[in-house]
């Protein structure tokens, strides 16, 4: 038998995991991402690179000039 739970917060995981444990049921953890590894790693890269001051700003009437 086989049961999925979805949408797990990560403070119930560790309980989950223990109670798993101690009834000798295998737990497997399936993080699959929906998104692609390198979009997400230059997303991260450009929001920290604004936060380090490296972003240029735009005045909304000058962006379509």
């Amino acid at each position: 038998m086989e049961i999925k739970f979805k949408k797990v917060q990560k403070k119930h995981l560790p309980l989950l995991k223990e109670l798993a444990k101690s009834l000798n049921i295998e737990m497997e953890e399936d993080s699959k991402s929906p998104y692609n590894k390198e979009f997400v790693a230059k997303i991260l890269k450009g929001d920290k690179d604004l936060r380090d001051g490296k972003g240029i700003s735009i005045a909304l009437e000058d962006l379509w000039k």
